[in-house]
């Protein structure tokens, strides 16, 4: 289970948390613009934008969770079990694998326009990348520095949705979560205001109660509302520091703890780690379960006119400044 999250400043940030009861030892992957992106079934793009992100790379190539490329568009895959569909082999139409849905669009998109119009001929085909490694039943979300959309394969077809909060969770599809905030529209960061009866007198005896019904558990729908309310109401400066710190918060609004959501088989799904993509300056941010640290790695430090991927072990221990 996950949350992805966009958030503006001065600056335009895109990221989320990863959520899973295990580990793939994925790395920071920087993909520069001459690596040879091969698909399955459509020709391969040997020259394209350059992308960083989070990835597990297998044989060389780079399975993405998210990522932003050099143009400031960003995408991030999340779990959708039971919901997603993917398709035969469909002629006429570009079939594109689930595992190489993100690097086609990042690779040759560099703003949603485009990105609806490449959707128009895309067919998220039934492929898995090996048998090891079957295709995962995923939605995406795809933002620039402007708006956001959700992309979702179900058994009715590619359903692209406009995504006015710039948030999203797992099960169920997108336009239910939508219409679900309607059930939340009281909340408030205002203490309440006593509409229970006019003959009671009552009494905001804490700070907060305008917010009182927001969900806490850590169930997708109510982690969808509750990033929701905490994005749209997020208020941060403008400096990277402020950006980057509170955009970690908010997704620390829907982190999960170890012990909290049990598996089975003594495996407890928690948040591994969180994701912060500055989409202006192409810096990669993240924390992981165990070290609440910020690390970032900048993209354009590295050489982007390359062909090899470029990786970046993930600072997994905690560290801890001692001051005295």
């Amino acid at each position: 289970m996950c949350t992805a999250v966009t958030y503006n400043t001065k600056d335009h940030y895109f990221g989320r948390n990863l959520d899973l009861e295990f580990s793939y030892n994925e790395t920071v992957t920087i993909t520069p613009r001459n690596y040879s992106f091969k698909f399955r079934q459509e020709n391969e793009i040997n020259s394209h934008y350059a992308i960083i992100g989070m990835a597990y790379v297998a044989n060389n190539y780079p399975l993405y969770y998210d990522a932003i490329n050099e143009k400031g568009l960003g995408m991030a895959g999340l779990n959708f079990p039971t919901n997603a569909d993917y398709k035969e082999i469909e002629i006429g139409k570009k079939n594109i694998a689930p595992f190489e849905f993100i690097p086609y669009i990042l690779s040759q998109c560099s703003n949603i326009e485009e990105v609806k119009r490449i959707l128009e001929s895309v067919n998220i085909a039934k492929i898995n990348f090996s048998e090891e490694l079957p295709a995962s039943p995923l939605h995406w979300i795809i933002a620039d520095k402007e708006k956001s959309i959700t992309v979702e394969s179900v058994k009715d077809g590619l359903k692209i949705y406009d995504n006015s909060v710039g948030v999203l969770t797992n099960n169920p599809t997108f336009d239910i979560h939508l219409f679900n905030l309607n059930n939340y529209m009281s909340l408030s960061t205002k203490p309440p205001v006593n509409n229970f009866s006019q003959e009671l007198n009552l009494d905001t005896y804490s700070r907060g109660m305008g917010a009182m019904g927001l969900p806490g558990d850590l169930s997708s729908a109510s982690r969808f509302v509750k990033a929701t309310f905490t994005k749209m109401n997020s208020k941060s400066g403008n400096t990277e520091s402020e950006s980057i710190s509170q955009f970690f918060h908010i997704l620390e609004s829907v982190y999960q703890q170890r012990g909290c959501v049990y598996m089975g088989d003594e495996k407890y799904e928690i948040t591994i780690y969180s994701s912060c993509c500055n989409m202006d300056k192409g810096i990669y941010y993240y924390t992981t379960y165990e070290n609440s640290q910020i690390t970032g790695i900048d993209m354009n430090k590295e050489n982007l006119d390359g062909s090899e991927l470029i990786n970046y072990n993930l600072i997994k221990g905690q560290q801890i400044l001692m001051q005295n």
